[in-house]
């Protein structure tokens, strides 16, 4: 089966779809969602990107992420990839949206209508090996620091949206 992403508009209008290397290389925007999982500590599961991912192997991210199929809802979606990636289940709760765009090697550029779901969970994950290679877990302010200190370590959309994540979080704690 190809894989496909959902293109969409500014306003997450679907548009059409596409097979998704070819949506990565000409940078068209599609529709695609973060998982950010915190346990009981307030600290983020973050996942080591597998070695021989497509793009950005080896690299720290967020709990997990992907792009929904072609007529899947993206909470669904969220769902879904979240056992996949990590093994896990849990309450998602949508916190956010943004689109961005970002270089991501040579010939791969990712353009994303980004929806962000926030969990809490105190299960370990269960990785595939396949997609991830290692976890851990840390708070958002140690993540802050590590990222300035070592942008290299990270993926280019944790850095980018990290900001609407800890400012999302905060205002929940108030």
């Amino acid at each position: 089966m190809e894989d496909r992403v959902i293109l969409v508009d500014e306003n997450d209008h679907e548009t059409g779809s596409m097979e998704k290397m070819e949506a990565h290389v000409l940078g068209r925007l599609h529709r695609a969602f973060s998982v950010f999982i915190f346990n009981s500590k307030g600290q983020l599961l973050l996942q080591q990107r597998a070695l021989d991912k497509y793009h950005s192997g080896g690299r720290w991210t967020n709990t997990c992420c992907s792009h929904p199929r072609t007529g899947e809802d993206t909470e669904q979606a969220a769902h879904r990839r979240l056992y996949e990636e990590m093994g896990m289940r849990c309450k998602l709760k949508h916190a956010f949206s943004f689109i961005y765009e970002a270089i991501v090697n040579e010939t791969l550029i990712e353009h994303e209508y980004d929806h962000v779901y926030f969990g809490e969970s105190d299960e370990l994950p269960g990785i595939n090996t396949a997609e991830v290679a290692a976890f851990t877990y840390m708070q958002l302010d140690e993540l802050k620091q590590d990222i300035a200190g070592h942008p290299e370590k990270y993926t280019e959309w944790l850095k980018i949206c990290l900001g609407k994540v800890t400012a999302c979080r905060d205002k929940k704690e108030q």
